[in-house]
């Protein structure tokens, strides 16, 4: 059963039978805006959610980033770039995924930080079954899943439209999860990066 993350909450990272788990995805879901349309229809307004990952060694210093314009890193694989959102209602899949295969990051990766950003700008409150999820898996199989946020229900993250969303990092050569959940002010990927290497390493 997944756990629905908290701040500062912290995961083992063991499979669901036992033993450490060296795969994980984390995946973000989410529907397109439902509107008003001409002469009182309806019609759906694409929404552009970017998941990204940034890596860090012991000083803190980044070495990789993957995301839509990056999409592979040592070890790490992005799924690639959603820019509507499920427009038909929720189909079940994520819509952008991160898989991070721990056993091929670099020996010098300390940290890999999650974070999330509205690209066009809209609020996290109005985007439709907004959701992000840590599981075993694959962007198009979901085995396992160890834990997840529900952004479109918690009103945290209404007027937001970034947010860093966790951290994988080592603890006595095993690595764990931190869920943050904290959303930033910033509107473009490298600002909420800077705010990364300087509130949440």
């Amino acid at each position: 059963m997944a756990i629905s993350l908290q701040k500062g909450q912290r995961i083992n990272l063991e499979k669901d039978g036992g033993g450490e788990l060296s795969q994980m995805c984390v995946g973000v879901n989410w529907g397109a805006i439902e509107g008003k349309g001409l002469f009182g229809g309806k019609k759906k307004e694409a929404v552009d959610l970017d998941a990204s990952c940034v890596t860090f060694d012991a000083n803190k210093q980044a070495l990789e980033i993957v995301y839509f314009g990056q999409l592979r890193g040592q070890g790490i694989h992005h799924s690639g770039d959603d820019r509507t959102g499920d427009m038909d209602g929720d189909d079940g899949l994520d819509n952008e995924v991160i898989m991070v295969n721990l056993n091929e990051v670099s020996p010098a990766v300390e940290q890999i930080i999650f974070v999330l950003n509205s690209f066009q700008g809209h609020d996290f409150k109005t985007i439709p079954f907004a959701s992000i999820r840590l599981y075993e898996g694959t962007p198009s199989r979901v085995d396992n899943i160890h834990a997840k946020f529900d952004i479109a229900n918690d009103p945290q993250f209404a007027g937001s439209v970034s947010m860093v969303l966790g951290k994988l990092y080592k603890n006595n050569g095993k690595w764990k999860f931190t869920a943050i959940g904290e959303t930033t002010r910033d509107r473009e990927l490298k600002n909420t990066i800077q705010t990364v290497q300087t509130q949440f390493l």
